[in-house]
């Protein structure tokens, strides 16, 4: 006889306070792990689609190893300098496009901005501002002892951790579901089963779109002669994991930019955009009905606040935990509804059968 309900809740609300005590207190300690259990899972129907193919999951393994290390060594040597430098020219360059801003507003709408204004005043401290704190960012992360030791372990331990999850990744799954309560067994598979169809769908396709997107960008933008090309590409490719504001973010900065750099020049200001212009059309009509699907049931919305909250509480373990537990709590949620709908709860007698 399985237990009842309110025990099953109990334990099960005990195992949920024991995860978000662990994530509190250890979030920096298992971020390496988090991060190479992210990868793994990522990569797991790659290694599935090779073993089809007459692989072993170690031969499978190593070929996946072998391609990230080739992937990530180009990235170290071509793409990753010109991305920091970038970084760093864009940040100390802000204040000089305020400025440029400020100047051409006072030269067109001398009535709106006065020499002593608050809107003047105001641009001045916004570049200065980021000027001041995106070079503590960059100094602190660049020059902290700590920051370059847990960069380090970062990249020595990620590798590892998904290798190991990667080549026993199978086996782990079937222990897992040797040890599920058998009364509930075949519920919970199921759940399971949904999750990670939304996360497939959401987390390999969207993941993969961002990365498709962020390349298409920095590189129609360095090839167009853009500043800071490479670095809007990246900023627009990540925040395209967020529906919409990947283009909006990453447009109004390539335009704005565009502005300061060709203006007059109205030509390559219009390729500009067309360049954002069509990463939205290539995205939403090949990229995303392609790779992610209508049915993935992650809603903008939840997924933000999701974000936000896990990322207020946890930091950035807590946002990277936070699409997998949207998915489970959203997932879960619809089960619910489905068993209330079930019920005589909300059927009553009307719709008993006769």
């Amino acid at each position: 006889m399985g237990l009842p309900v309110r025990e099953q809740v109990t334990y099960w609300g005990i195992v949920a306070a024991v995860s978000f005590v662990a994530l509190w207190y250890l979030g920096d300690v298992i971020l390496p792990f988090v991060l190479g259990g992210a990868i793994a899972y990522f990569l797991d129907p790659v290694a599935d689609r090779l073993e089809r193919l007459g692989a072993s999951r170690a031969l499978a393994t190593a070929i996946i190893a072998v391609v990230a290390v080739v992937i990530f060594v180009m990235m170290a040597l071509l793409v990753i300098p010109t991305l920091v430098q970038q970084s760093v020219d864009l940040v100390n360059t802000t204040p000089e496009l305020l400025r440029n801003l400020r100047d051409f507003l006072i030269a067109r709408f001398p009535d709106i901005i006065e020499p002593e204004s608050t809107i003047r005043k105001s641009l001045d401290q916004i570049g200065q501002t980021i000027q001041s704190r995106g070079g503590e960012l960059l100094d602190t992360a660049l020059s902290s002892v700590s920051s370059l030791l847990n960069i380090v372990l970062l990249f020595v331990i990620v590798p590892v951790v998904s290798v190991y999850l990667l080549l026993d990744w199978d086996r782990m799954v079937a222990r897992i579901d040797e040890l599920l309560p058998r009364d509930h067994a075949p519920v919970i598979r199921h759940l399971a089963s949904e999750v990670d169809a939304t996360l497939a769908g959401f987390i390999r396709g969207m993941g993969t779109v961002c990365l498709i997107l962020g390349t298409y960008y920095a590189v129609a933008l360095m090839l167009v002669g853009l500043q800071f090309g490479l670095v809007v590409g990246f900023i627009a490719g990540i925040l395209t994991f967020i529906p919409y504001v990947g283009a909006i973010v990453g447009g109004m900065l390539a335009i704005g930019l565009a502005m300061f750099q060709f203006w007059g020049d109205w030509v390559w200001i219009i390729v500009v955009w067309a360049i954002f212009q069509s990463g939205q059309l290539i995205e939403g009509n090949l990229l995303t009905p392609k790779l992610v699907g209508d049915s993935v049931g992650l809603h903008p919305v939840w997924l933000l606040l999701a974000l936000s909250v896990f990322g207020s509480l946890f930091g950035f373990v807590g946002m990277l935990v936070a699409v997998p537990v949207a998915a489970a709590i959203g997932v879960l949620a619809r089960f619910a509804v489905g068993q209330y709908k079930a019920s005589r709860l909300y059927r009553g007698l009307s719709g008993q059968d006769d």
